[in-house]
């Protein structure tokens, strides 16, 4: 039987990947500083997962266990030097933080001449997660343990979706998450290319997907958001029944897809509306309870310069498309108030304490002086 390292024991990791990776056959050593899921995922060896959609489906997922690589990274280590695939699923911002077990797993894979190739798969919400994380893991390598692993460790990005609700069970390993998913590597950054696991897409060029998911996914899901908590709805689930806030949208997506169109190949106009249709239906799903609070979280860096609104208003402006819906959407962000956000409350501190310029230059980044006025004039329409 095959064996996964997969960081992170969270709903992801156990809702997605875990079940994934069980269904090609893999044993799965779930890494995580979660007492609480490690113990139980060791004492029972199996879990299972509920789909949210008609009928509620149950899947079981065993041949697992759970290691806590706070009290126990040698263990971490020594799976990681026999395994066949090492996945994560635990936060952009702790990739960092696993970086230097990772490196000591494949020095100990060397160590013990292993040469069968290995991919380590980020499977994260961010752009370019593996790579990011080889530069980590290579920060902790001393110079024989880069060439080891140049020649035998693929870092290949990854691009996943599937949406996966807030939730409190009894059972600490039960999860929810909806029958939807998509999971595409970058084949051409691979290791081991005999190793392809079923249902997952395997493409030449990942950023197109990236970006698909990116400006339709996570700008769509915000913008709901957004556009919900303005109106006054705190689920993303009542508020996606206001028709109000469904063809905000609607709007957005018909934006973001005249911006994919124009910037790669790999889609035609029936396609893309044919995704985005299928991305607001998943919203609407109402066997997902999701909070607006969830969703809308860091709006600070969902404002970003490369973010999911800024990033598409600005190549949308540079190809003379329309961009008026984003910008609508943008100027509800501004006045997003949540006191259990950290970055919310420091957003709002921010537009108390300072210039409304000089906030959208500062969370924006912006340089562009038109789009700035535009921003402005947004942030102010939507004053009450």
């Amino acid at each position: 039987m095959m064996e996964a390292v997969h960081f992170g024991a969270g709903n992801i990791g156990r809702g997605f990947i875990g079940e994934t990776l069980a269904a090609n056959g893999f044993k799965i050593n779930f890494v995580d500083v979660n007492e609480t899921i490690i113990d139980a995922l060791n004492q029972r060896g199996e879990y299972t997962i509920t789909l949210a959609a008609p009928g509620e489906k149950k899947i079981h997922v065993d041949n697992v266990d759970g290691l806590n690589n706070a009290k126990d990274p040698e263990a971490v280590v020594k799976a990681i030097a026999q395994a066949d695939l090492v996945t994560t699923a635990i936060g952009p911002k702790i990739l960092p933080i696993i970086a230097p077990l990772i490196a000591q797993g494949l020095q100990a894979r060397a160590a013990a001449n292993n040469h069968q190739p290995l991919d380590v798969i980020a499977c994260e919400n961010m752009i370019g997660g593996s790579q990011s994380l080889k530069k980590n893991v290579y920060e902790h390598l001393d110079d024989a343990g880069k060439t080891f692993t140049d020649t035998y460790i693929g870092f290949p990005n990854a691009a996943v979706d599937r949406i996966v609700p807030q939730q409190k069970h009894d059972d600490p390993l039960a999860v929810s998450v909806e029958d939807f998913k998509e999971w595409v590597v970058d084949e051409s950054q691979m290791k081991n290319k005999d190793l392809k696991l079923k249902t997952v897409d395997y493409v030449p060029d990942l950023e197109p997907y990236i970006e698909r998911k990116l400006f339709s996914v996570n700008t769509g899901h915000a913008t709901t958001a957004y556009t919900g908590k303005y109106l006054g709805y705190t689920t993303i689930g009542d508020a996606i029944k206001d028709p109000k806030v469904f063809n905000q949208a609607k709007g957005a997506l018909t934006e973001t897809r005249s911006l994919l169109l124009a910037e790669f190949k790999n889609f035609n106009e029936k396609e893309l509306e044919t995704y985005q249709n299928r991305v607001l239906q998943r919203f609407q799903n109402p066997y997902i309870s999701d909070d607006i609070s969830r969703v809308a979280r860091t709006p600070i860096r969902k404002l970003g310069y490369n973010e999911r609104f800024i990033r598409p208003i600005r190549e949308l402006k540079e190809r003379g498309l329309d961009y008026s819906v984003l910008m609508d959407t943008v100027g509800m962000m501004f006045h997003y108030v949540e006191p259990n956000d950290a970055e919310a409350v420091k957003l709002q501190a921010m537009l108390k304490d300072q210039p409304l310029v000089d906030v959208i230059k500062a969370v924006t980044g912006l340089k562009d002086a038109a789009l700035i006025d535009e921003v402005e004039a947004s942030v102010k329409s939507k004053d009450r």
